[in-house]
């Protein structure tokens, strides 16, 4: 999926003032800014026991910004209000927008979920050009590198005048159990009743694959 040498690498380089700036426009609480700040400057000191020949492992800025995001309670579910305010949503700096794929998007934001079997996940709202959002769930290595990503949430699609006969409307749902179950329910048009239910968990691998129905 990606180069992670090589991504690790530019990681390394990146600024850490901008996992300071995750936070956006929203005003956080003393005790936030408090552990943001507390994070940079474990960083620096483990950057200062290297120098002294002192070979520890260190967080990238990938990983401070991963440990920095609010926690998503579980279960999750789709709601109106959910996918139209995000709420406890971080925005993303922009230093991680390409290598979480997210090019194009001037204001993409993220929240973390508990973890689950010892596998770490993130809820990535992806910006449209319309203001709304596509949520994509991501898994993550052990290094906080993304290994897989899952669609759960697309806006309804609405065509011009002059397609709205041949191309019909799309909306997708989304649930998340408390133990990783994930659904999907994709209606294909306003007069599809059932609509498409997809159901995936995470394997050891932290791969999403889609479980076959029984």
């Amino acid at each position: 999926m990606m180069n992670r040498k090589k991504m690790k690498k530019l990681f390394y380089c990146s600024v850490l003032a901008l996992v300071l700036l995750s936070c956006g426009n929203r005003r956080q609480s003393p005790e936030v800014l408090q552990q943001k700040i507390d994070s940079v400057r474990t960083l620096e000191a483990l950057r200062e026991l290297r120098r002294q020949g002192i070979d520890l492992k260190e967080k990238s800025p990938l990983q401070l910004f991963v440990d920095s995001l609010n926690i998503q309670s579980l279960p999750l579910r789709y709601s109106e209000d959910y996918v139209k305010y995000l709420p406890d949503f971080t925005v993303v700096p922009m230093a991680f927008v390409s290598f979480l794929e997210l090019e194009g998007r001037s204001k993409p934001m993220a929240i973390a979920l508990p973890e689950i079997d010892g596998k770490t996940m993130v809820l990535l709202a992806a910006d449209l050009v319309d203001g709304e959002y596509e949520l994509w769930l991501y898994s993550l290595d052990d290094d906080y590198y993304p290994i897989d990503k899952l669609m759960l949430y697309e806006p309804r699609k609405i065509a011009s005048k002059k397609l709205q006969q041949s191309l019909p409307p799309q909306e997708t749902y989304f649930s998340i159990t408390s133990d990783g179950e994930i659904r999907v329910l994709e209606y294909a048009s306003n007069e599809d009743a059932e609509g498409q239910l997809s159901t995936f968990v995470l394997n050891d691998s932290c791969q999403f694959v889609e479980q076959q129905p029984q």
